[in-house]
Formats: structure tokens, sequence, C-alpha cells
């Protein structure tokens, strides 16, 4: 470790926007948190302001700054995280956004995907970037902004229009306009890049209409992003690591060893498998994706996408009004003994890996007139479960079966659905003592491209777990269960 002071971490997530303050040993220094609004224009649409998701950067940013000064404590350097896939545009020239952010979970390009699936597009973009042709990423929702707003397509006319993930939009206004960058990792999240050759593919672009030099300059994931300009932030802060949140969640979970697993609860859920230089090819409808870029060395990974996770507990708070903060729900939830045989669907605006239907809608299955609001909580905990029991599956047919899984996030706190986690999963289930791993791992990330750490193993050495979680449910009852969820999922139009 080469220096003292701490090293920030921009966290601008799904639902809330936070800056967090770690020392180089990974201890929590300050955080400052801020919530904003989910906008709904449509059934299916989901979108933010950028210009609220900006603003609520800039003030946590701000307030950490404020507090680190206030104890005499430097920053060495920043890193961002970021919810991937989720796409904005904006005149390059003056930093304004053209329209609102399509939110990762929008399924408004589902005509688009389809259009291009059925003119048999589909093989030649898994085979260069991983993915599948699905509203989840980046790209229909370019070719969407281009189609509908017309502000997008005069400013692409000019040669003004900017693209970017989260990531990019945040090093633009933190650089005064001076960056137009992004990272391997999330590039490798926009349908438009190869993850074999790491460039943008000019093809792809083109079947999407997405002009290529509107794109942002791909880096990797520790390098020199630019410096935070004074008139901004008031304070001149390296920027010097970036990646997409699930990325680096596998990076504060000290995942660098091909096999290693973690998966993170936020607003959805996401499994990450390591699989190392190897790029695994799925048959089981997962994704390849790069994991990280280091030294111009790509780790890959494969991943499954769980689209409400900590969604479905908000909506069982704010929809159904079952609590009045989703803390209580663990509370309620345990107060059964199991749901009754009631299975709650949360496919609010479709189904991820491994089902892929963006059409499929939300269902409660098996209710009754004995049917509590605590079987039905527990019901939404249970489908988290069941979902990541699903992806786990998926990768042992892929060749690679998990052993033991690391969590983080949210729901990571909830000591019910983490041993409802090991009995269905039926494997040890580790949560590490640093919970905030997505900010930990962008934090990281600044570190090494700080070099305050010489190389991955320096935060490796770093990782403990606070808590293990092993499986208690027999075999027989882990069956029963799964077979009900399966039932329920071909109730809401799940793809044999």
């Amino acid at each position: 470790m080469a220096r003292d002071g701490a090293l920030l971490a921009i966290d601008q997530g799904t639902s809330s926007s936070r800056a967090i303050a770690f020392s180089t040993a990974g201890e929590v220094l300050e955080i400052a948190q801020q919530p904003f609004e989910q906008i709904y224009a449509h059934s299916g649409w989901v979108e933010h302001d950028p210009q609220v998701i900006w603003s609520t950067v800039l003030s946590t940013l701000r307030e950490v700054l404020r507090r680190l000064q206030a104890r005499g404590i430097s920053v060495i350097a920043a890193g961002i995280t970021n919810q991937r896939e989720t796409t904005i545009a904006w005149n390059r020239r003056s930093g304004a956004p053209l329209c609102n952010a399509i939110v990762w979970q929008d399924r408004r390009t589902a005509e688009i995907c389809r259009r291009l699936a059925q003119a048999g597009e589909e093989e030649r973009l898994a085979a260069r970037t991983g993915l599948r042709l699905d509203p989840y990423f980046s790209a229909s929702k370019m070719a969407w902004i281009l189609e509908q707003v017309p502000e997008a397509r005069a400013a692409a006319r000019r040669g003004e229009l900017a693209f970017g993930t989260v990531d990019s939009f945040l090093l633009a206004r933190l650089t005064g306009g001076r960056a137009h960058l992004t990272d391997a990792s999330n590039a490798s999240r926009t349908a438009l890049y190869d993850i074999v050759t790491n460039q943008w593919d000019t093809e792809l672009c083109g079947l999407f209409g997405v002009p290529p030099e509107t794109l942002p300059r791909v880096q990797d994931c520790a390098e020199d992003f630019g410096v935070t300009d004074r008139a901004v932030l008031g304070a001149a802060v390296p920027i010097r690591g970036v990646a997409g949140d699930q990325h680096a969640a596998l990076i504060g979970q000290a995942g660098f060893a091909s096999g290693d697993v973690k998966c993170t609860y936020g607003t959805g859920a996401f499994v990450m498998l390591n699989t190392g230089e190897r790029l695994i090819r799925s048959t089981s409808r997962l994704l390849t994706t790069i994991a990280y870029r280091l030294n111009g060395r790509t780790t890959y990974a494969l991943e499954g996408s769980i689209l409400s996770a900590g969604a479905t507990i908000q909506w069982l708070r704010d929809g159904l009004g079952l609590v009045n903060d989703a803390a209580e729900v663990e509370a309620l939830a345990a107060s059964v003994g199991d749901t009754g045989g009631v299975y709650l669907v949360p496919a609010f605006t479709g189904l991820g890996a491994p089902y892929w239907d963006p059409d499929a809608r939300g269902a409660i299955i098996g209710l009754s007139r004995a049917s509590s609001r605590a079987q039905i909580a527990r019901a939404g905990l249970d489908s988290v479960v069941y979902q990541t029991r699903d992806l786990l599956d998926a990768m042992a047919a892929d060749g690679v079966a998990p052993e033991e899984l690391k969590v983080d996030g949210g729901m990571a706190r909830n000591a019910l659905f983490l041993q409802r986690l090991a009995d269905v999963l039926a494997v040890p289930i580790h949560r590490p003592k640093v919970v905030e791993a997505t900010a930990w791992g962008a934090a990281c990330l600044a570190g090494l491209g700080a070099g305050v750490f010489n190389a991955l193993d320096d935060i490796g050495r770093l990782w403990r777990a606070e808590a293990s979680f092993e499986p208690r449910l027999e075999a027989a009852g882990r069956e029963r269960e799964l077979k009900g969820w399966h039932a329920a999922l071909r109730r809401v139009g799940r793809p044999e």
C-alpha cells in the first residue's frame, strides 16, 4: 500500500446515487446517499432524468468531500461504478441531455429486437458480444432514441451527439466535458462491442443505426480517466477506475480466480462467475461478458441477470402496502414457516436470464383464503432465491458448477433470505465484512490506477467473511419447492 488517504467511490445505482470514502484497508470512512424517482411513462418503460442522476451524484460527492476535509483526510483517487446498460444521449458541445435515460429494465425496444432476430441477426451478435438480442442491452435503446427523438437525430447530423452508459455521462460532467470515455466492462454490455477483439464493432453499429463516432473511447478498468474540474466539484480529484456495478462487485468480493462466483442483490440481482481468460459460450441462455480488463489483459465471466430482486421488496412495500419499510419484510416473512404454496413471479418488466421473456408479466400463484400477507412477503423473498438457483443450474450445465456463493447488496443483510439461499442452492453462502462490495470494487480500481495497490492479490488479502450460511433443507423439500416454482413460471409465459 503506497499512501495514506481515502479512496473515493462514486456508486450510481438504479434507485439512488451514493458517494463512499474508504480507507485503503476497506473501512468505510464517510458515506452519503440520495434516492431519486423512477419514471414509468408506459407499461414496460423505465426512465431516469439524467439531470437528476447528475445532481444526486454531485450533491453526495460534495457532502463526502466536505466531511473528509473536516477530518483532515485527503482523497487519493476516485472510481466510478454505475447501473449498466442504462443509456443516455447528450449534446457533446453543451453537455445537455437530449431525452430521459432509458433504464436497463426498460422493455420498449422488444419489437426492435424481435425484428432483428427474425432477420437472423442474433447469432452474429452473440458471437461477437456474448449477449442476446434483448431490450436489456444498450444498442436497441440507442436505436430507439435515434428513431424517436428528433433532437438526437439532429445532433448526430451536426456531429454533436454523444451516446454512453451512465459512467460516460458522469465522466463528461465531472471533467467539464473533456472526457468521452468508458471502460471495457461497460462497453461489453452495449451489444455493440466485440469482446474478442476489444473494439467497437462497426457492423453491429450499422445494424442498429448507431454512428460509431458517437460512442466513447474504451479503456482498461484501472486507468487515467481524467481529473474532476475544480469549477464542477470544487476539487481536482484524479479518476483512476471505472467498472459497471456487477464487475466492480466481483472485484470488491475478490473474485479473481477462475470459478469464483458472486451475486449482488440490488434492484435486480446479478450472478457473475469468473472464467479467467477462457471465453465460455453459454448453451444455457447465460451471457458471456468481460469481467474486467487490466493492463490490456481481459478476464471473462458468465453472468445471469435477475431483473427484479430488491425491486420486488419495494413493490411489496409500495405496491401492496404489506410493510411500511423494506427492512420489515424479513420479520414479516419469518413469522410464517413457509408460503403455504404461494409463489410470486416478479416479471414486472419481463424475465431475464435464463428465461429471456420480455413479454412475461408478474403473477401471484397458489392463493387461497388461508393465504396471509406474511406468506406473500415470504414468496417475494423466495422468488429471488429460486431465480438464483436457476442461474446456478445454468452455470453447471455450461460446465462450471459453483461450490459456494459470495453475496452482497441490500438484500444480503437479510439473514432469513441468505439461509433460504443456502437451503435452495445447496451451497454455502458467504457475506463479506465489507458489504458495500460494489463501491469497494470501484475504490479498489481507483487504488490500482493510482498505485495504492500493486496487484489484485493486494486487494484479495483484504477480503473477510462476516457471516456464512450452510444448507439445512433436505433434498426432497428442495425439489418439491423448485417444481412448484417452475410450474408458476410456465403460467406467466416462460419459454421452454
